[in-house]
């Protein structure tokens, strides 16, 4: 068997309702879809969701490269030999983690076809489902609860609610959240790199109240000793999130015991290949990981979902970057009920254009 083409292909996604982080404002999605075809009977796909911020990416130059590099590197070679596939790819495009993703996505979609299972049993399958968390923007107050009931009423038991901005205001919003919510609604902040370390800490003294189950990412990436300072002095688990973005980040800071949770997402660290060996290095300094997403067309985040659901210490999810896109192609492949993802029964990740 042979990659005979590669259709390469944007999309442009709308958000039903923008949301804002740390630092930006985001009303739309884009993402660059990736089709391999062979000489066979099979098809793979795969998606990058490239954010500058973030990956180093631009939408424009992901789009060039896979358009125009990749299918120079990877048609006439066998797509089977999928780790030697990744690596050359990945020589190619060490800056380019979501183009890196979209390929490696694309390579395991078409080998669980091969196979004609679900791509999260030919990875091992240690659950069929997980937990989700849905995120909720920064806003004020009142809009921030209105959205918590919301979502709890949509079924959703664990909200992640974004800060960072101010550590009073943050700590009054997710206050103000658990009384609304109540006592069984599992709540996780995510600070986007907005805190200094005394920021951080009295967020969390004053948040106490909040119950929160973990803090994510609160300091800069550029000063991982705030991050260790942070989780030394913390009462409740504290996650790197952008501070892992390749296989030597997570040793660090596993090595020097900076985090007590890392956040894998496919589109940072350069997709399910490099994810599962980061996931290794946390599992063997004992430190749970979690599965994270961009905003991403749901067949993403279904790759994200399949690799959660491989590995026993992959312990949370927070897949929902395709809930609020409008016009996603790819809507459908992963299922939500009363908070749990669930993966379509069908070989590969569930779809094709």
């Amino acid at each position: 068997m042979r990659i005979t083409r590669i259709d390469v292909w944007r999309v442009s996604m709308q958000l039903i309702e923008p949301y804002s982080i740390a630092y930006e404002t985001v009303d739309r999605a884009e993402n660059i879809f990736v089709l391999l075809h062979t000489d066979g009977p099979h098809q793979g796909i795969g998606c990058a969701a490239p954010v500058e911020a973030v990956t180093g990416e631009t939408v424009d130059e992901t789009e060039r490269f896979l358009r125009d590099t990749v299918a120079d590197l990877l048609v006439g070679r066998d797509p089977t030999r999928l780790a030697a596939l990744a690596a050359i790819v990945g020589r190619h495009a060490r800056a380019r983690p979501s183009a890196r993703a979209a390929v490696d996505m694309a390579l395991h979609d078409l080998l669980s076809r091969i196979a004609g299972l679900p791509l999260y049993r030919l990875l091992g399958a240690y659950r069929t489902r997980i937990r989700t968390s849905v995120t909720i923007g920064i806003h004020g107050l009142d809009e921030t609860v209105r959205r918590a009931r919301t979502r709890v009423t949509e079924g959703f038991s664990c909200l992640k609610i974004k800060g960072g901005l101010s550590a009073d205001e943050d700590a009054e919003r997710v206050i103000a959240v658990r009384r609304a919510v109540g006592p069984r609604v599992t709540l996780r902040f995510d600070a986007n790199q907005g805190y200094t370390v005394a920021q951080a800490l009295e967020f969390l003294r004053a948040a106490a109240a909040a119950d929160l189950e973990l803090l994510e990412q609160p300091t800069l990436i550029a000063q991982p000793d705030a991050l260790g300072e942070v989780s030394r002095n913390a009462l409740i688990p504290v996650m790197a999130d952008e501070s892992v973005l390749s296989l030597r980040d997570a040793f660090f800071v596993a090595r020097r015991e900076l985090v007590d949770m890392i956040n894998i997402k496919l589109m940072k660290t350069g997709g399910i290949t490099e994810a599962m060996q980061i996931n290794a290095v946390a599992r063997s300094a004992g430190v749970p990981t979690m599965v994270g997403c961009m905003d991403e067309a749901a067949v993403g985040v279904a790759a994200g979902l399949h690799f959660a659901l491989s590995r026993p210490n992959i312990r949370y999810a927070d897949l929902d970057g395709h809930l609020d896109l409008v016009g996603d192609p790819s809507a459908g492949c992963v299922e939500v009920r009363h908070g749990m993802l669930y993966p379509r029964e069908r070989p590969g990740l569930g779809w094709l254009p």
